[in-house]
């Protein structure tokens, strides 16, 4: 498949949901695998088909520096397990799409980075054909696993996720590739052990070259 078939594919799959209600799609995978890239790519297709989309970030649902760095800045463990507040995630963005309510009112952002402080936003109307497109890391441990319709995991080499990670960070260095390797990759690698996200979701995607991802499994 080119990218363009395999855009297509994914929009088939989302289109194709109906669970009576707006339906949450998750595109999860290592740091720099591409996922906030592929879901941004999906927006057009999707709209252009009917279909009303919200984007999404677990991103925006990080906790207090304080908090995300308690255990140390190359905290693997730290990285897994205290980076985001999943109670807030749950509460105003995943919640509401099982209330019951239409269009359901969700909120897309608890958290400002820069400010390191939580914030309040407006809510978001979703219909019920409406769809929510979430991309992060660790979107398929277990409290969430059972919260998506469509789940999507990209796959990328080790090798290649530290290559974009300095690219994206502009320069190379020593620190940086310590921060990369003991944080970020070995943080994945304690994901992947503990909740197994290839088995767990309904698509799997080679891509290590995004130019040409390869869909590897198709539940």
């Amino acid at each position: 498949m080119s990218r363009a078939e395999v855009l297509s594919t994914l929009c088939d799959r989302i289109l194709a949901l109906a669970p009576g209600r707006p339906a949450a799609v998750a595109i999860d995978g290592p740091d720099a695998s591409g996922k906030t890239t592929l879901a941004d790519a999906l927006v057009a297709p999707l709209e252009t088909r009917g279909a009303m989309v919200v984007r999404a970030s677990v991103d925006d649902f990080e906790r207090p520096r304080a908090e995300r760095y308690a255990r140390g800045q190359f905290s693997a463990k730290g990285y897994y397990r205290d980076s985001f507040d999943y109670g807030a995630f749950r509460r105003l963005l995943l919640d509401p799409l099982t209330s019951g309510a239409s269009p359901a009112l969700v909120r897309k952002r608890a958290f400002d980075l820069v400010a390191d402080k939580p914030i309040a936003t407006r809510p978001v109307a979703v219909p019920s054909r409406g769809v929510v497109l979430v991309d992060g890391v660790f979107l398929l441990r277990a409290e969430l696993r059972d919260r998506w319709d469509l789940s999507i995991v990209l796959e990328a080499s080790e090798e290649e996720s530290m290559r974009r990670a300095l690219a994206r960070a502009g320069g190379d260095s020593e620190e940086l590739r310590r921060l990369n390797e003991a944080r970020y990759i070995a943080g994945y690698r304690l994901y992947r052990d503990d909740a197994e996200p290839e088995k767990a979701a309904d698509l799997v995607i080679d891509n290590n070259d995004p130019a040409n991802p390869v869909i590897t499994a198709d539940r």
